[in-house]
Formats: structure tokens, sequence, C-alpha cells
């Protein structure tokens, strides 16, 4: 009897350690900090260094390499500046009431399609017909991976997975997310000279696959340091530019004279959508909005 009383003892004490240990591991787990979910329900992250292929939305790159552009406590929208109201969208904002969203004020939305070329967001096929028959004018949008494959390839891979186009007076040209790379270095790998070739391959076969030029979303850091400040696109795609800020007007990357679409807070609010949205505004009325939506004069 004593020796299994001590064999007993020697066992339920492993057990205790084993079991402590794995509290332990769990509760390093859970409190982790940057841990990204990967739910379609849960909004979306503030710290993003977790993010997982095909996970990454517009920002992400922006908020991991350049920082917050806008302290807190300020408000979710410029006063001083009144124009057409937007959103950008993608997984991260789950099940959305696009009619709720409409009846809030917003007028646009682009949403996620792709990513690379093996990436497609799940919600689009949702989200694209929805927010057109509540009467937003909406697009689609593509986010840039250059270290994985051509512009080209991926042109195509947008063009042929929901970033197409037709004149139906509520679709918006393809945008082509280019900002800093959410899983590794800022630039990709690579070289002002290769990042302008890409960007121009990208744009030519978006052109040749849609009739439109592609709108271009950047923030001024990234293009002045990958590109080096390149004027290339400035005459051909319209600039959204991504500055979070509550000033009157974003600021501007090198080479482009002015923005088309302005990306002013990362963490606005619009009923129909739990958690936070990108919020959006358009240079000009609704009118011109409609003007780039039917590509007329």
């Amino acid at each position: 009897m004593p020796i299994r009383t001590s064999r007993f003892s020697r066992v339920r004490r492993r057990v205790a350690t084993v079991a402590g240990a794995l509290g332990a591991i769990s509760a390093m787990v859970l409190a982790t900090p940057n841990a990204v979910s990967a739910t379609s329900e849960n909004p979306v992250p503030t710290t993003t260094k977790s993010l997982k292929p095909g996970q990454a939305f517009m920002g992400a790159g922006t908020m991991i390499h350049e920082g917050p552009q806008r302290t807190t406590g300020e408000a979710d929208s410029p006063t001083t500046y009144a124009t057409v109201e937007g959103i950008d969208v993608s997984r991260w904002q789950g099940s959305i009431n696009w009619t709720s969203v409409r009846n809030a004020g917003i007028q646009f939305a682009w949403i996620k399609a792709t990513e690379g070329t093996s990436y497609k967001d799940p919600n689009f096929n949702t989200n694209y017909p929805n927010a057109y028959y509540a009467g937003v004018i909406r697009g689609a949008y593509h986010f840039a991976l250059p270290n994985a494959s051509s512009g080209t390839t991926q042109a195509d891979y947008f063009a042929s997975n929901g970033g197409g186009w037709s004149a139906d007076n509520l679709t918006l040209p393809g945008v082509l997310d280019i900002e800093s790379n959410p899983y590794g270095a800022q630039c990709y790998g690579l070289s002002t000279t290769q990042m302008r070739t890409w960007i121009s391959d990208f744009y030519n076969r978006y052109k040749a696959r849609t009739t439109r030029d592609v709108v271009i979303y950047t923030s001024p850091s990234w293009w002045n340091t990958c590109t080096g400040g390149w004027n290339g696109m400035a005459t051909k795609s319209p600039l959204w530019v991504a500055h979070w800020t509550t000033a009157s007007s974003p600021t501007l990357p090198t080479g482009f004279s002015v923005w088309t679409v302005w990306q002013y807070t990362s963490t606005g609010s619009v009923s129909g959508i739990s958690g936070n949205v990108d919020r959006d505004r358009f240079n000009g009325t609704r009118d011109r909005l409609l003007a780039l939506a039917n590509n007329t004069p």
C-alpha cells in the first residue's frame, strides 16, 4: 500500500505540473498582442503585425510601417470640408446592412476583391451586389503583392475575379491598393525602378482588360519611398490618398498634384457596420462621382 500511494502521488504531481504548464501557455497565447482572429465577423484589428496572407486590407501596411497619422481623440471626420462620403470594406467588416449604410449618407464604397494571385475575399460576392442594390456606387479593389508575381499577372487575376467594370451608373473603376507590405519589407524587395515597372504593367493590363484607368490607393510615405516620388501615374490614374488626419485636405505623394479620393480615418463608424471602418471622401460633387463611374467627361 505505501508503494502504491507513493506512485499515485508522483503521477498526480506530474499531472498537476503538466496542467499548470498548459494553463500558463494558454494564458500567454491569450495575452499575446497583435493576435488576429480569422473569423469574418470580428472588427478590423487595430494592430496588424500578425496578419496572414489574404488578411490585408486598405491601410494595413501603413499601420505597420508608418504608424497612425492621427491622434487619439480626434473626430472621425474633418468638419471644415464638406464633400461626398464613402467607405472601403473587406472581410473584416463581417455582415453589412447596405441599406443602413446608404441611409447613413454613404454614397460610394470600394470592396476588396483579391490579393496577389491566390486570394479572393470571401465576402466580396455578397457585398458587391448588395451594395449595388442598396444604391451605393461601388467598385472593387486589389491588394497588391509585387513580390509575388508580375503586375500583368495580378491585373489579370483582379479583372477576372471581381475587378471588371460595366457602364451601369453604379460601378466605379477598380483600385490598385499599393502600400507598405503588411507581411514583410516595406517595398517588397523591389527597387524604385522595378516598382515603377510593376505599377505600369498592372495599369496597362487592367486598362486593356476593362478600358478604364485603374485608381491608385497609396500613402505619401510609401509612394515617396518605394517609387522615388514618381510622377509617371499622375496624368493616368485617379489618386486615392491615405492620410488619417482632421485637416481640411490630405498631404499628397510627390508626383501628384490633386487627389480624387481621400481616406481620412481608419477608425470610423457607420450605421449598418459593426466595428471600425475606413472613412473616405470624394473630391467633388455626386455628379462628378457618377462621371467617374460612367467614364464621362
